[in-house]
């Protein structure tokens, strides 16, 4: 279906694919795995002719017996969608918010058939159906921000199989996903394979969950294949230690290790192997468990109004419905769900960022939810947050140091700005930056480092209590243990306190001593992270279990 040979891709001077070679066979699925930066999107993009003209593009690329490094725009115009069709990574910046889900896949099939338009209509909504979409109908007439992002995602798989193309390439299809949404559209990309004969090239970082779905797969480290072959036997016997680093970053399901090993420790053969044991775990939680509360939610609802339209009654949407919990200083509490099972709600009405429409949050015994903004000032730099896109709650204007540095300001840590100063540089390298970094701007770092630089800032506040909202969820595996392994060390050094909220139980429960499990706004189960685990107790949270990509 696809050769491959001897390709090479470079931006002036700097080579980002090196001498790679490749083949996907017809109806097989070619896995491509590798960090952010590896080169495995520009591979797939150069298939496409979707590389900007500075590209220079070396060696061969053979699809159907037509040589498509030698093709003009217009002839990548005619098999666009129609022979090779792709699924990027963000579906919110892929779809039109202008247009509606349907009007967006009738477009491709307008251009590349001579359907009528009852036709077209007819075929869109049996595509919507047969990617699993509810209430196609109406989802046919939706705009993209009226359904959920893995609704989007098939929306996006929709378009790209509406043709039915030959070649599928899928770039990071699941990344950001809910688990169970993830699984979902693994199990959806498989069936519209075997269904329709598709080749697929799939790309992601994630060596465990491209086992579950790819026939063959290439491992892509700084531009170069380093390993390549059968999907099972790379993944049970990885021979290079970037391969075996790419499997073991990903937190252990029956282990709690100390730290999690890195690439680096891999290629260094410095890997900490020590565990927790469980009468560590249990001196440790009797300690934090025998002090007073830091946080103590009771009975919390917060309930959001839509309406339809000026004649309708408002539909209440109960985000957060009546939680309780408690919180003790120095613990992590893990909270899992699906998106829209009120956990940011949650976190942002601890924040205050949103007003509680009952129920009482007490703050080392305080009620706070009736405090108002500026008796509220005092407390926000004892609770902050760390996002989970820190890109864009960095102002792209000023140099990461001064963006640290303005909250120390605003509230008073140091009383000149020579001492914030020194103070953010030592902060920096302490998360892993150089003092160099203090000058530059959000653009100029990676995803890993700009996280590293939210965590700077909201620690700079010296905070007692931190939420961190899906703060690792979009980082390359490697990148993730990284940060996972800074915050258990910060939580250690400066006896931080985590409420971490994720969709990924495998991190969770790594990150967790206490784990609080929510559907639909209420609590479906909370309990020690390894006792959940090992017994749950509902068979939501066993679905959010089961949906972990564990490999072959």
């Amino acid at each position: 279906m696809v050769s491959a040979k001897n390709i090479s891709i470079s931006f002036s001077e700097n080579k980002v694919v090196n001498n790679i070679s490749f083949e996907i066979k017809p109806n097989n699925i070619l896995g491509v795995v590798g960090e952010s930066g590896s080169g495995k999107s520009v591979t797939s993009l150069a298939i496409l002719g979707l590389l900007p003209k500075a590209a220079k593009v070396e060696g061969e690329i053979i699809f159907n017996k037509k040589k498509l490094l030698s093709f003009s725009e217009k002839d990548f115009q005619k098999i666009r969608g129609k022979e090779i069709a792709m699924i990027f990574q963000e579906p919110m910046s892929s779809l039109n918010p202008t247009l509606t889900c349907g009007f967006q896949v009738v477009e491709i099939l307008q251009q590349h058939t001579n359907l009528s338009p009852s036709e077209i209509q007819t075929e869109v909504i049996s595509l919507f159906e047969k990617v699993k979409l509810p209430r196609p109908e109406q989802i046919y007439s939706s705009y993209p921000h009226q359904i959920s992002g893995g609704q989007k995602q098939r929306v996006i798989i929709a378009m790209a199989i509406a043709c039915k193309p030959k070649l599928l390439i899928a770039d990071e299809p699941t990344t950001a996903l809910d688990v169970t949404v993830q699984k979902e559209i693994i199990h959806l990309l498989k069936e519209l394979q075997q269904e329709n004969g598709l080749s697929i090239l799939f790309i992601t970082h994630d060596l465990a969950l491209v086992s579950e779905i790819a026939d063959e797969v290439v491992v892509m480290y700084k531009g170069s294949a380093i390993e390549q072959g059968n999907a099972k036997e790379i993944f049970l016997n990885p021979k290079e230690n970037y391969t075996k680093a790419l499997i073991n970053s990903k937190p252990n399901l029956k282990n709690r290790s100390k730290t999690l090993p890195t690439v680096t420790d891999f290629i260094n053969n410095t890997i900490d192997y020590s565990i927790y044991s469980d009468e560590e775990r249990s001196k440790f939680h009797q300690k934090i468990y025998n002090q007073t509360p830091l946080l103590e939610v009771y009975n919390l609802k917060k309930e959001f109004f839509s309406k339809e339209s000026w004649f309708t009654k408002p539909d209440i949407i109960k985000a957060v419905d009546d939680v309780s919990f408690k919180i003790y200083e120095g613990e992590t509490l893990g909270l899992v769900g699906e998106s829209g099972c009120g956990k940011t709600t949650l976190g942002r009405t601890i924040l205050q960022l949103e007003k509680a429409t009952s129920g009482q949050i007490k703050y080392k015994g305080q009620e706070i939810t009736h405090l108002s903004k500026s008796e509220f000032k005092n407390l926000r730099k004892e609770i902050q947050i760390i996002f989970q896109d820190p890109f864009s709650s960095l102002n792209p204007r000023i140099p990461v140091g001064k963006a640290i540095m303005e909250p120390m300001k605003v509230h008073d840590i140091f009383s000149s700005s020579k001492e914030r100063k020194e103070y953010v540089l030592k902060l920096l390298k302490k998360v892993g930056l150089e003092p160099e970094h203090f000058y530059r701007y959000p653009h100029e770092f990676s995803g890993g480092q700009r996280q590293r630089i939210g965590i700077a800032r909201t620690i700079a506040l010296q905070p007692k209590l931190i939420i961190c909202d899906e703060s690792v969820s979009a980082l390359d595996v490697s990148v993730q243990a990284q940060v996972l392994n800074l915050l258990n060390q910060l939580k250690s050094e400066y006896k931080f306190t985590y409420i971490f909220i994720s969709h990924d139980l495998s991190v969770v429960k790594y990150m967790a001593d206490q784990l609080m499990v929510m559907n639909k706004g209420k609590i479906e189960e909370i309990n020690d992270a390894d006792i959940i685990y090992q017994n749950p107790k509902t068979s939501y949270t066993k679905k959010l279990i089961d949906s972990i990509p564990k490999g072959i």
